[in-house]
C-alpha cells in the first residue's frame, strides 16, 4: 500500500451537519475500499488563491491515507461527481507519515493545579 495525501475544497454554503455527513461520505469511500486513514483534519472556510466560479472562500479538508492505486481512482471519481466539492488534489508520498499527536499525558498534567498554589 502507498501513502497519500488528499485535500478538498468544499463550497462555503455547505455547514454544519451537512459538512459532517459529506466529509463521513469520502471517508467512507476509502473506508469501504480497504484504504486505512491516518489523519482527517478540517482547515475550516478559507480565502482562495483565485476565484472559482465566483467563489473566493472554500472550506479545506486534508485526508492522509494508505491504500492502493485502485483506490484513488474511485475516489477522485466520486469527488469530481459531488457539485459541492470545488477543487481537489491527491498526491502520493515517497515516505513513511510522521503523524503527530499531543500526548494525552502532558495536557492532563499542565490542567492539573496543586491545592495549595490555589489558595
Amino acid at each position: 500500500m502507498r501513502n497519500y495525501e488528499s485535500i478538498y475544497i468544499i463550497h462555503p454554503d455547505v455547514v454544519g451537519d451537512e459538512l459532517t455527513a459529506l466529509v463521513d461520505k469520502f471517508q467512507k469511500v476509502l473506508a469501504d475500499q480497504g484504504a486505512e486513514i491516518h489523519k482527517m483534519d478540517n482547515w475550516g472556510v478559507r480565502k482562495l488563491a483565485y476565484p472559482i466560479k465566483k467563489v473566493e472562500r472554500g472550506c479545506y479538508v486534508q485526508t492522509l491515507f494508505s491504500a492502493g492505486p485502485k483506490v484513488i481512482a474511485e475516489l477522485e471519481r466520486r469527488l469530481r461527481l459531488d457539485e459541492k466539492v470545488m477543487r481537489f488534489l491527491t498526491v502520493r508520498f515517497e515516505e513513511e507519515f510522521v503523524v503527530e499527536e499531543a500526548p494525552a499525558e502532558e495536557t492532563a498534567v499542565a490542567e492539573e493545579v496543586p491545592a495549595e498554589e490555589k489558595a
